[in-house]
């Protein structure tokens, strides 16, 4: 089932799941004291019950323990996070900290911490005697954090290798892709909107609505955008991309239909922006991401062409899962098969490009990263259509005219000859493969 936009956004934000378990600790917190005062456990072992000053003792030592946690857990978090801004890249910063379990220790410690001080709050003037829900469930609590405290350790030393986080970026962008994107083979190739509705609106000027706050925009609700629009019975055109920084005053959107119809305010909500990029239907920034870990890893300063190599082997993943996909797609139409949203789509030797200028320049320095990016375009040849072969053709010529052959030693161009045969093979342009 497809989750609401807006879900994803709160999702996305760092106080949202320790938030939640904050107000469960206080709704739990209240129960239990509820339960204590309700019903008398005399029938139990005086061992079990607790009086009132041991209890208050027992939550006092609970509370500044799991309080010492919490501010080492976040002193952690802080460390990881430097390590990302001074080794990886600083847009990785956020997949650690919207990680759900990095937010759900965080949640476990504070809930704890918020538990127990609620019920020093409510036990500090009660004449009730003999407690056992209250003080039983604190101890088991605080049990339960301790072991969150070690996996905390445990996840953050897993997180703290490059892999991990590669692997991490990897999967999310492949999922946000598989959400947001139709398989190619169960759209049709030929858009019959296309023919005469898209070029229709071109001959009337259109409503334009501009933006009313600055940031990046993350999300857009294209089903509710196609319904406000068939209820409206006009045809809108979204001018601007997900991932991309829109200032006050933009046109974001353009409208065809009577103005009068119109409110701009049912538009602009189906639009969400935030200060922060997200991979929630922004798969660009996934990329970006990749693509700055492996540039990060080849500079002079650093000098990892392993790690390079991985973020390289990553993007072919994902560009290979992309290819796949029906991105050509532009025209959206109703129920009734009218065409009611047009948005801007880039073509897959646009992802192509975007994913592998940055990394080629220093990559030719390096015979390994550059063998390492023609074979990631042979695995993505290998698994797609002629027409995706022939494009990966013709980008692996652009690579090819970045190398500096006459400084090339032997045996390192005998070794790209060879990458480069396979992936002409794998491509069905063996014929045309000239060595370099």
């Amino acid at each position: 089932m497809k989750s609401h936009p807006v879900f994803l956004i709160l999702r996305a934000q760092f106080w949202f799941i320790p938030g939640v378990y904050g107000l469960m600790s206080i709704l739990f917190a209240i129960f239990s004291i509820y339960l204590d005062f309700t019903f008398h456990f005399n029938w139990l072992p005086n061992a079990l019950l607790v009086n009132l000053a041991l209890a208050q003792t027992l939550l006092s030592t609970i509370v500044s323990s799991l309080l010492t946690m919490t501010t080492i857990s976040f002193s952690t978090i802080m460390v990881v996070l430097t390590t990302y801004l001074s080794q990886f890249s600083p847009r990785t910063m956020q997949d650690f900290i919207t990680d759900v379990y990095t937010q759900r220790i965080l949640g476990v410690f504070i809930g704890g911490f918020v538990y127990s001080l609620v019920l020093l709050l409510l036990l500090r003037d009660s004449n009730h005697e003999q407690l056992f829900i209250s003080p039983t469930v604190a101890v088991l609590y605080a049990i339960i954090c301790v072991g969150y405290f070690v996996f905390f350790v445990h996840h953050v030393g897993r997180w703290i290798q490059v892999s991990n986080l590669i692997h991490h970026i990897t999967r999310s962008t492949i999922e946000s892709i598989h959400e947001n994107y139709e398989e190619a083979e169960d759209q049709p190739a030929d858009e019959p909107w296309k023919d005469w509705e898209s070029e229709d609106v071109k001959l009337v000027d259109p409503y334009h609505i501009h933006s009313y706050v600055s940031g990046y925009l993350l999300v857009v609700e294209l089903d509710e955008l196609i319904k406000q629009a068939k209820d409206d019975d006009v045809i809108v055109k979204i001018e601007v991309g997900v991932g991309d920084y829109i200032e006050v005053g933009t046109i974001i959107l353009s409208i065809w239909g009577e103005r009068d119809k119109i409110d701009p305010s049912d538009y602009v909500k189906k639009l969400h922006v935030a200060e922060e990029r997200a991979t929630i239907q922004d798969i660009d920034f996934g990329l970006t991401k990749l693509v700055e870990i492996s540039l990060r890893a080849l500079s002079p300063g650093i000098n990892d062409p392993n790690t390079a190599i991985s973020g390289i082997r990553a993007l072919a993943r994902i560009l290979t899962v992309l290819a796949r996909k029906n991105l050509h797609r532009s025209y959206y139409n109703d129920s009734y098969q009218s065409l009611r949203v047009i948005v801007k789509q880039r073509q897959f030797k646009d992802y192509l490009y975007k994913c592998y200028y940055q990394i080629r320049q220093p990559g030719t320095e390096d015979v390994s990263v550059l063998a390492a990016i023609i074979d990631s375009l042979q695995t993505i040849a290998a698994q797609n259509d002629q027409q995706v072969k022939e494009t990966i053709w013709e980008f692996s010529k652009y690579i090819q005219e970045g190398i500096k052959k006459e400084e090339m030693l032997d045996l390192d161009r005998t070794y790209l000859n060879e990458k480069l045969q396979k992936l002409a093979i794998q491509t069905n342009q063996g014929s045309h493969f000239i060595p370099m």
